[in-house]
């Protein structure tokens, strides 16, 4: 599985992309209907990042923006956001209906998911105390440390490998609004190397009171994340337990099972795994009677298995 479709929606807004340079302005959507995408060219760029900001800045009544999505700039491979945070955080006085924040809607073609270079993104939540959703996608060079935000309802963090630092920051965050969390914790081929006890915080139902939806996803260590969360003092309080895209086996969805109560939730997500049959039945059987929503997707416990017997086994998004 790759990234292969930007954001089609943000913030619930529609995406919408910033016209280029030399293109007519005279028919844009009211400044506060859509989430903007401004993004420029990995590759060969006509315009650098910051001056389609600029001209952004210049063309849209910025006090109605409500949403904004960072996509592509040049050599993102090889090049952090740090320039594009200082433009943003130049900014904020222009962007005072600003709620939601996205950082690195890239597609493959334009850079792989783990090719995305980041930086440290903290600045950003502490420089714009009303963001209720933000999101960045990549995790080499990613950083994020502690801090309180007190309007923040959802935070997204996508990568095929999310450092052991970051998923601690997180964890020490006092996010008192906070209603969605999605982690997407990768693999260390792809620097993903945190571990259960990196979760604590999160786990733990004292930092995070009002979460409802937890996804820990995309794992390598799938089995052991889910065995933490069956025992975990915050599943009770969610509806939406996503262990989806990981290296989900029937050890995992096992002790996930025999763990705390799952039938007081909405839905419950592990699409992309390698369940045997007898256990994807034994989930359905255990939770749908009871009104979750179950979604197992397409797993085969043996679907990678060589002629030789070797079971090779991966995340959905690694590179």
């Amino acid at each position: 599985m790759t990234i292969n479709d930007h954001l089609a929606t943000f913030c619930r807004l529609p995406a919408r992309t910033f016209p280029g340079p030399g293109a007519p302005s005279d028919s844009l959507p009211a400044a506060g209907s859509v989430a903007w995408r401004i993004t420029s060219d990995v590759y060969d760029a006509d315009e650098d990042w910051a001056d389609a900001f600029a001209r952004f800045l210049d063309t849209v009544d910025t006090t109605e923006v409500r949403a904004l999505i960072v996509g592509a700039w040049q050599e993102a491979y090889d090049t952090a956001p740090t320039g594009i945070i200082e433009a943003l955080l130049a900014a904020r006085d222009r962007l005072p209906a600003l709620r939601g924040l996205f950082l690195g809607d890239m597609v493959m073609e334009e850079c792989e998911i783990s090719w995305i270079n980041q930086t440290d993104v903290t600045p950003l939540l502490e420089a714009f105390p009303e963001l209720e959703e933000f999101g960045v996608r990549g995790g080499s060079g990613l950083a994020f440390t502690g801090l309180r935000h007190t309007a923040l309802r959802s935070l997204t963090m996508e990568s095929g490998g999310l450092p052991a630092q970051v998923v601690r920051g997180v964890s020490a965050s006092d996010l008192p609004a906070l209603t969605d969390l999605d982690l997407w914790l990768g693999t260390p081929d792809y620097g993903g190397d945190s571990e259960v006890s990196d979760l604590e915080g999160i786990l733990s139902g004292t930092r995070l009171p009002s979460l409802r939806r937890l996804a820990l996803r995309n794992s390598e260590i799938q089995d052991q994340v889910a065995a933490a969360v069956a025992g975990s003092a915050v599943l009770g309080r969610l509806e939406v337990l996503d262990l989806s895209m990981g290296v989900l086996t029937d050890e995992g969805a096992t002790a996930l099972l025999d763990g705390g109560p799952l039938t007081h939730l909405k839905k419950l997500d592990l699409h992309h795994n390698y369940l045997t049959g007898p256990l994807r039945d034994r989930v359905r059987g255990a939770l749908e009677p009871a009104g979750v929503e179950v979604d197992l997707g397409r797993g085969d416990a043996d679907e990678d298995k060589d002629d030789d017997g070797t079971v090779w086994r991966y995340v959905a998004v690694g590179e």
